[in-house]
């Protein structure tokens, strides 16, 4: 493993040149056919400045991933914070899932999680990284239910660590359908299909649907 760059303002600059490249170039072609050499060319750099910083491709396409997801819930948290209603919250934060990419957030990054999957399966450091971001996730959904228990949209009865674990699945499986292009799940039937089963489980009524 490569010894940490130090923390300067120029360094971290860097460093964020390089992940957003990596980025950008797995949700394009694929962990697979990412080489450290082509980072390198598009921040800019060198493949040994690129090794210096993360070491191997397995840290880099974790680190890329939490550069992405940073994005994201940098700009899922302020927009939820700004809106008081339970409902339209539960929308939005579905419809976001429901959609390629958040503005702000590295296009394709789907591509980026679907490959932090696969990778998982036979590398242990990426293992606990994905363990990791998908405990966020949840933390995101099972917050959302526990402010809305408190205002009284949501009843006690319901569990919220235990929605959360099941809708993040649900979400995740819909999302990644909308991310492959499949014909029959567009982003409008992925949106309603959960927004049924939050409904459902939650003991909400039914709101407007959106697929025709």
């Amino acid at each position: 493993m490569a010894e940490a760059a130090p923390a300067t303002e120029g360094n971290e600059a860097r460093r964020r040149a390089m992940l957003r490249a990596a980025a950008e170039l797995i949700s394009e072609r694929g962990f697979g056919e990412t080489r450290i050499a082509d980072v390198a060319k598009r921040a800019g750099t060198s493949s040994g400045l690129v090794i210096y910083y993360f070491g191997t491709r397995d840290r880099l396409l974790v680190d890329a991933l939490r550069f992405s997801e940073e994005a994201y819930y940098e700009t899922a948290s302020a927009l939820l914070a700004e809106e008081p209603d339970f409902r339209k919250r539960l929308s939005m934060l579905v419809g976001w899932s429901c959609v390629p990419s958040l503005p702000g957030e590295v296009s394709g990054s789907w591509g980026l999680w679907l490959d932090l999957w696969a990778t998982a399966l036979r590398h242990p450091e990426v293992r606990e990284a994905r363990e990791e971001l998908d405990g966020r996730w949840r933390a995101l959904v099972e917050r959302l239910i526990g402010d809305a228990q408190a205002s009284g949209d949501v009843a006690d009865d319901v569990d919220p660590h235990r929605f959360a674990l099941t809708f993040t699945i649900v979400l995740d499986g819909l999302s990644t359908q909308v991310a492959l292009g499949d014909s029959e799940i567009t982003s409008e039937l992925a949106y309603d299909m959960a927004m049924e089963f939050a409904e459902q489980r939650l003991g909400l009524s039914p709101g407007e649907r959106r697929a025709s």
